[in-house]
């Protein structure tokens, strides 16, 4: 616990100030107000797919104001301060929260100041590096409240990048009849064995599944998610394209076997949830799912936040086996 009269008066956070170049800015730290929480980062964690668009600047300008993060400030494509993946520890707030870690949908900052209401504690189970992934978990939920798997379900979910392989994680707990992780990368056979899931290749998938999640973002995966549909199937689009627009393919026997496509957005809580279910609930029971240590496998690395500007420099580049890197406020 921090003392008011010893409370930092500065943080410093991560800004993509043009598109390709990051840097660490220092700024005044508001003091907390009555319904606020000053919160110190334990870690925080870079998603790697969003996060690669924002540093490159590849931001559709149709998307600026869809895609903002909750606490995000500038604009794209820069100067902007963007990210939503972040742990730490209150300082100062309402009494049930001070010393407590939280999860927030915070860019990447050593301190700051939300409101209360805007965090939520992470068990005791949960390691902080793995609470990082509670966004990307919550995406998952979101995801599978849309979709609805059944007793008995033939399922795919078709890309293994984090959003892909955070639902894999979370279906292999349902009781269904079969589910492959779809993925061209010989190397996510690893992290499916990690994660207790089948991993083939596109062209080895088997065919007649009941729900296919797509979260590939390329239009390959799209077209080849909507192949392995049985009749009347459904396939859920997670996958963010940036700016481009893949083509989708409707034509062949895509009307005659009444095949559908349903987008699930983490934005808003999904449809068959709505009335009893808010962004808070989803979020706590997406830190719950991640007392289960298999949730680890998609962490694929670390370094300081003083390292940050030249670790999302070669995150943006080629680095295809990253999945949710983690960073460190010690």
């Amino acid at each position: 616990m921090t003392d008011a009269a010893q409370q930092p008066r500065t943080n410093r956070a991560y800004w993509t100030v043009e598109p390709g170049r990051g840097e660490l800015r220092t700024a005044p730290l508001p003091a907390p107000g009555p319904d606020e929480v000053l919160v110190r980062a334990l870690r925080s964690g870079i998603s790697r797919g969003t996060e690669r668009l924002v540093h490159r600047g590849l931001v559709p300008a149709r998307v600026h104001e869809r895609m903002r993060a909750p606490f995000q400030e500038g604009t794209f494509p820069g100067p902007v301060k963007y990210g939503y993946l972040s742990v730490g520890v209150v300082e100062q707030g309402p009494q049930p929260l001070v010393g407590r870690r939280v999860f927030a949908l915070h860019p990447h900052q050593d301190r700051y100041v939300v409101p209360a209401a805007d965090v939520t504690p992470v068990p005791d189970g949960v390691p902080s590096d793995r609470a990082v992934l509670a966004g990307p978990v919550e995406t998952a939920v979101n995801a599978l409240w849309e979709a609805a798997p059944r007793f008995g379900d033939r399922v795919a979910v078709v890309g293994a990048g984090m959003i892909g392989a955070c639902t894999a994680a979370l279906l292999a707990r349902f009781p269904l009849a079969r589910l492959q992780l779809v993925d061209p990368q010989p190397s996510r056979a690893g992290l499916a064995r990690a994660l207790g899931v089948e991993h083939v290749r596109p062209e080895d998938a088997a065919g007649e599944c009941d729900v296919v999640v797509h979260a590939s973002s390329t239009a390959a995966g799209l077209a080849r998610g909507l192949e392995l549909l049985g009749d009347e199937g459904e396939l859920i689009e997670m996958s963010w394209y940036g700016d481009e627009d893949p083509a989708v393919p409707l034509g062949a026997d895509f009307h005659a076997r009444r095949l559908q496509i349903r987008a699930s957005q983490v934005g808003v809580v999904a449809p068959a949830r709505r009335a009893r279910r808010t962004p808070a609930d989803r979020r706590a029971a997406a830190l719950d799912a991640l007392r289960d240590p298999r949730f680890d496998a998609l962490l694929t690395g670390s370094s300081p936040f003083e390292e940050l500007p030249a670790t999302m420099a070669r995150l943006a580049g080629d680095a295809p086996e990253a999945l949710c890197h983690v960073v460190r406020y010690d």
